[in-house]
């Protein structure tokens, strides 16, 4: 698979595959400059067809194995990265700050960025679209973004995939948190603040790009986030 990107995050994402050298990520067979070669996913399986089948839990299993994986120390100096507080400057500048949810999303990024813990590397997008089947390789993950900060911040994602539908039927929001809480080691309030710093940030995004998308569910999980941590609608 042949992958070209001028794009400042996409060209800090080759770097990061590069480093990564195969250990939880798709291996790269060659990379120069704007172009990375990696080995394709030959396998047939799909965690988006598996979380919409009644397996989100084996779903979400593997996801968060596979960011474990990423986010092992190494041993080789580190790529150029960019840091987790860049990537939330829309939110905490420019997110409508008259809005309820919004101005709530940003003051907890806000106390989460001023404070990070379990700093490291990040993928910066793990979904079900993201960790693919390689057969015998096993679950890799693709397309990282090439960020550094809090690890916790890379589960939060998983909770917005893979479809409206499925993040927001019955218990699997609940279901999501206990598992990442337990498998990941990640204190339960710690993480849904991330749930709702990453909802206002990403649906931040659609507005600043005058997308919809799937604006309504995110904005859906960012509320089940916040009413879980107990704030007041």
């Amino acid at each position: 698979m042949l992958k070209i990107s001028s794009e400042a995050e996409e060209l800090a994402g080759n770097r990061l595959m590069v480093w990564w050298k195969g250990n939880g990520a798709a291996p790269v067979l060659a990379h120069d400059g704007e172009a990375l070669l990696m080995v394709r996913a030959q396998g047939s399986a799909s965690l988006a067809q598996m979380a919409t089948r009644g397996h989100d839990g084996d779903v979400t299993r593997i996801l968060c194995a596979t960011a474990s994986h990423l986010h092992r120390p190494r041993p080789e100096p580190l790529p150029p990265l960019v840091p987790l507080t860049q990537w939330f400057n829309t939110l905490l500048i420019a997110a409508p700050a008259h809005d309820r949810f919004w101005g709530r999303c940003s003051r907890t990024a806000h106390e989460l960025l001023a404070s990070p813990r379990d700093v490291t590397v990040l993928h910066g997008d793990i979904h079900h679209g993201n960790v693919l089947d390689f057969g015998e390789l096993g679950w890799l993950a693709i397309d990282p973004k090439g960020l550094y900060g809090e690890r916790a911040f890379d589960y939060a994602n998983i909770f917005c995939n893979p479809d409206g539908e499925s993040d927001l039927a019955q218990d699997n929001f609940s279901r999501r948190i206990e598992l990442i809480t337990e498998i990941a080691g990640i204190e339960r309030q710690r993480l849904l603040q991330w749930v709702l710093a990453w909802t206002g940030l990403s649906t931040a995004w659609m507005l600043e790009d005058g997308s919809d998308g799937d604006i309504g569910s995110r904005l859906d999980i960012g509320r089940l986030a916040a009413t879980a941590l107990g704030f007041a609608d």
